[in-house]
């Protein structure tokens, strides 16, 4: 089996497109991936679209305007890991010996829906009762707050960090800080939860380009190995859910490092799934950063940020840089390609070796969550 490299990678900023297609926002992404991988696209082999809300056919969609045809095309629809699924199923293909060289496209466009939670299946039984995500998280933050040495302005401070990191980075939604108690005086969506506390939707497009051995030899450009490719699905549970131990991301990070035969003490840099400053908290303890019942305290000391243990979501986060649903597990591995090839400016986390990119996707009944990939990626010597 390959190894599988992402060699190139690029994004757009994260707002509001409103004139924008679906092919209109990830071509500039595309190309741009292209020519930092040092390829055209008659080099492309295959391409894996991730995105939730695209309809039919995204990804031919797209690349069908840059010339590309002919290829296996594969659209990806995981809710909010629909990109990272993308990513996964392109190393996948690597990995197998199928293609030498994939593109990855992770997009999608929030502002088609004119504002407000994100549509659900009007099937499920909890949406039927009214079960809309940020009423999720608030439950889990409510939880937290009843079972931790933790308060409010806690929560609130997820949104401080996530705002500073966001200030430095050109792709981010929001690039301006603020301060616990602006934060907490922001109108509430779902108690404890403030409008600050909750990412913002948007438009966005992000592509990467993932490489075989054998390609990356030929290239001969910086490179990031992907050490690691996990994607689990939820199990089904009737009755009692704890909703501060996600199952999915506790089982698909113990199975990423087992993979690559590292330790979270190993990680230098994380982009995790922060749609609302609770989740943040929460993954501390489930991707392993901190030991149960300690992410609060961890928070607080500046485990989480530059000269702390591990800096997590140098980009800002999904709450600085946005979420546009299939795009965001896309972006974070663009994140992590240039952290690890130096390439991230201002925002650069010095010496990152190691990196990991986490994202969930979506709520159904009786499940934590439908979907979720964790990614370890290593800078090659």
């Amino acid at each position: 089996m390959s190894e599988a490299y992402i060699v190139g990678a690029a994004m757009i900023p994260m707002g509001k497109h409103r004139e924008s297609s679906y092919s209109g926002l990830a071509i500039p992404a595309v190309l741009n991936a292209l020519r930092s991988a040092n390829i055209t696209p008659k080099d492309v082999q295959g391409v894996v679209c991730g995105h939730a809300f695209g309809g039919m056919l995204t990804g031919q969609r797209i690349v069908k305007e840059i010339g590309i045809g002919g290829v296996p095309v594969m659209n990806v629809d995981n809710a909010c890991s629909g990109g990272a699924t993308a990513l996964h199923l392109a190393v996948k293909e690597i990995a197998a010996g199928r293609h030498d060289v994939m593109l990855v496209i992770g997009v999608d466009k929030l502002t088609q829906f004119g504002g407000g939670t994100l549509p659900l299946v009007a099937e499920d039984p909890e949406v039927q009762q009214g079960m809309v995500m940020p009423a999720l998280y608030a439950m889990r933050a409510r939880r937290f707050l009843h079972e931790r040495d933790a308060t409010t302005a806690d929560l609130a401070g997820v949104s401080v960090k996530a705002r500073r990191h966001g200030v430095k980075n050109p792709y981010a939604q929001f690039r301006s800080e603020v301060t616990v108690d602006e934060v907490l005086a922001s109108r509430f969506i779902a108690e404890p939860l403030t409008l600050m506390q909750c990412c913002p939707t948007g438009d966005g497009a992000a592509a990467v380009v993932v490489v075989s051995e054998a390609g990356r030899k030929k290239l001969g450009l910086p490179a990031v190995r992907v050490a690691a490719s996990i994607l689990h699905s939820g199990s089904a549970t009737a009755g009692f859910r704890n909703m501060l131990r996600p199952e999915i991301t506790y089982h698909s990070a113990r199975d990423a490092y087992e993979a690559a035969g590292i330790g979270p003490q190993d990680v230098d840099v994380v982009e995790l799934h922060d749609a609302f400053t609770i989740a943040e908290l929460v993954y501390y303890e489930a991707l392993g950063l901190c030991a149960p019942g300690e992410a609060a305290g961890f928070l607080r000391a500046g485990k989480s940020t530059y000269g702390g243990d591990v800096v997590v979501n140098p980009s800002g986060g999904l709450l600085s840089k946005g979420h546009p649903v299939g795009a965001s597990g896309v972006a974070q591995a663009v994140e992590l390609y240039w952290q690890l090839t130096g390439q991230a400016g201002a925002r650069q986390v010095e010496g990152a070796r190691v990196a990991l990119a986490h994202v969930t996707g979506g709520g159904i009944a009786g499940l934590d969550h439908g979907a979720c990939t964790v990614h370890l990626l290593q800078a090659v010597q």
